[in-house]
């Protein structure tokens, strides 16, 4: 559970070290970019390992219908944190598509996924991906929307990530986390 906890932590820290020390991320020129990926890197591996090595009390399971509603939350999650809202139609009037489309992805796995090594990864992430919407907001009240695109782009993103959930969901099964049921 440690590995968990402190990939999850690490993840947090690596989100917010611009915003929490700007001054000394700028110091850090393209190093700092490097350092942040690394450490991005590292806390994804924390994470994986710890998850796979970490157990506690399951509340809940998964179900038929909490798996369906959970395929259908990670693809619009999938969507969301396409190039969609920039370029086109349906999301280009949403402030944080990404990190909302994270939020979701973190949510539903919540769905199916009610033990404790997952309230820590996916309620963590989850908690994170809101206060980092929160802090953006705070920091920089005005935002100017981008223009919107044209509908078709929305549609072959759409279909990427059906695609996409696909590949996802074939990796988790390979994985032994069999995703469609």
């Amino acid at each position: 559970m440690f590995l968990l906890i402190l990939g999850v932590l690490l993840w947090v820290a690596a989100h917010f070290f611009k915003r929490a020390a700007p001054d000394l991320r700028a110091s850090l020129g393209e190093k700092g970019k490097g350092m942040v990926a690394l450490a991005l890197f590292v806390s994804v591996v924390l994470m994986v390992f710890g998850y796979r090595m970490a157990d506690g009390a399951v509340f809940w399971g998964r179900r038929p219908a909490t798996v369906g509603i959970n395929n259908l939350l990670v693809l619009v999650a999938i969507y969301m944190m396409s190039p969609a809202p920039r370029k086109g139609k349906l999301l280009a009037g949403m402030r944080h598509p990404m990190l909302t489309g994270f939020a979701l992805w973190a949510v539903a796995h919540l769905l199916v996924n009610g033990d404790v090594p997952s309230f820590i990864l996916f309620g963590g992430l989850l908690v994170w991906a809101i206060a980092e919407i929160v802090v953006i907001n705070r920091a920089e009240p005005d935002w100017t929307p981008p223009v919107p695109g044209p509908i078709s782009k929305d549609f072959i993103f759409i279909g990427a990530s059906v695609v996409l959930l696909l590949v996802i969901g074939y990796i988790h099964g390979l994985l032994g986390y069999p995703v469609f049921g």
